[in-house]
């Protein structure tokens, strides 16, 4: 198990920024989302998810407070914001971590599979977020998250899903992506943009912080596409990535262009909200990168 990465002083203190607390949050949030049936006992389940509802909130707030001033300070114009928004690929937190460089260059087959399979457990599932926050949006970006979905789900097609790609990579790495096997960093990004993208009051935090995915994905899916390659993986074994890496590229300036900037447009206020989810989700990254790093190089 990783140790805890340097550099986050709050985190000793969290009741939220730990191994337990991610681990549960983890759990519920695969049963709640997992499709079933009524059962007799609900109004017990009901009783439950709402304590873990207010639990969810505190964790949110939490990972809020942390980023609050920085997005605070983030133009409101709609002009201002774009280019704060997209500056964040060269110099949010997280970007240009010496960790890519590594997994393409020098990561050996055990490395590589240690780091996928965090990755693979810790993924929250674009899609099923992208379709979750876009519930009611003006019409505008939610038909930009409509045609962002759509490329996710292969235009229809399986062989062009996104999903079944990473769960192809699985096999062929021959990993186990659990949550008892994963590290609380990882877990705690897939938690937060869970809970962005199920929870309406901070819908466009989750505007924010996919769009920063899409934003700063390019660059890593192409390190690990190349430290595949590298270690002999085929175009096809690697597609996952190299897929993101062309792809997301695409996505994001249209992102910015379809939903973000009319959001912004239509509502200043929610430039402040995308700010803090976009930095929500570098944090957290970042979070994962270094325990990645105390893992693989400690």
């Amino acid at each position: 198990m990783a140790t805890r990465p340097s550099g986050f002083a709050n985190d000793a203190g969290s009741q939220f920024l730990s191994d337990s607390f991610q681990r549960g949050l983890a759990h519920w949030n695969r049963e709640r989302l997992e499709p079933g049936f009524p059962t007799s006992d609900w109004s017990r389940t009901l009783d439950r998810d709402l304590k873990m509802q207010r639990l969810e909130g505190g964790f949110l707030e939490e990972l809020r407070a942390e980023v609050i001033e920085e997005a605070a300070a983030a133009p409101t114009d709609v002009e201002g914001f774009i280019a704060w928004f997209e500056a964040l690929k060269a110099s949010g937190p997280g970007q240009n971590d010496p960790l890519f460089p590594w997994l393409a260059e020098e990561a050996d087959i055990d490395q590589f599979r240690w780091f996928f399979e965090q990755e693979a457990a810790g993924e929250a599932g674009f899609d099923d977020l992208v379709a979750m926050t876009q519930v009611k949006l003006p019409v505008r970006p939610k038909l930009e998250l409509a045609r962002n979905y759509w490329d996710e789900m292969g235009h229809g097609t399986f062989k062009g899903m996104h999903g079944p790609m990473l769960d192809a990579l699985v096999e062929t790495l021959q990993v186990n992506p659990v949550i008892e096997n994963t590290v609380w960093e990882s877990l705690s990004l897939a938690n937060a943009m869970t809970a962005m993208a199920a929870n309406r009051r901070y819908a466009w935090h989750s505007v924010g912080a996919l769009g920063a995915i899409e934003l700063t994905a390019p660059a890593r899916s192409q390190a690990t596409a190349d430290g595949l390659k590298r270690l002999g993986f085929s175009g096809k074994e690697r597609r996952y990535f190299s897929v993101h890496a062309v792809l997301d590229v695409k996505h994001s300036i249209e992102w910015n262009r379809e939903a973000i900037r009319p959001a912004v447009e239509e509502d200043p206020a929610r430039a402040t909200a995308m700010a803090e989810g976009a930095l929500i989700r570098l944090r957290c990254g970042e979070r994962c990168f270094a325990a990645y790093r105390n893992h693989l190089w400690g």
